[in-house]
């Protein structure tokens, strides 16, 4: 089913981590939520010597527009390969 078949659902967590994994070079996103709240954990060595609030405007680029229609909240967790691998430990 496509966005436009849900009528006024809103977007799913498949779209947002669509649009993430499609902004930021080899991405791993893992993205829960629904409607308008969302929560992600993303992956990239893209994130690799920038500081979180650099990588977190990286992902809101990504979203552009829908971060003021569609997305009313995403909290985020960044990381790069390195530091997700030492998180999982």
């Amino acid at each position: 089913m496509n966005r436009d078949d849900r009528g006024d659902a809103g977007m799913t967590a498949d779209d947002v981590k669509g649009m993430i994994e499609k902004g930021i070079p080899d991405c791993n996103a893992m993205v829960a939520g629904e409607g308008d709240h969302f929560e992600a954990k993303i992956v990239s060595q893209a994130f690799a010597g920038k500081k979180m609030l650099e990588q977190h405007r990286m992902v809101y680029a990504t979203l552009g527009d829908h971060m003021h229609s569609d997305i009313h909240a995403l909290t985020m967790r960044t990381f790069t390969p390195e530091e997700w691998a030492a998180a999982e430990q």
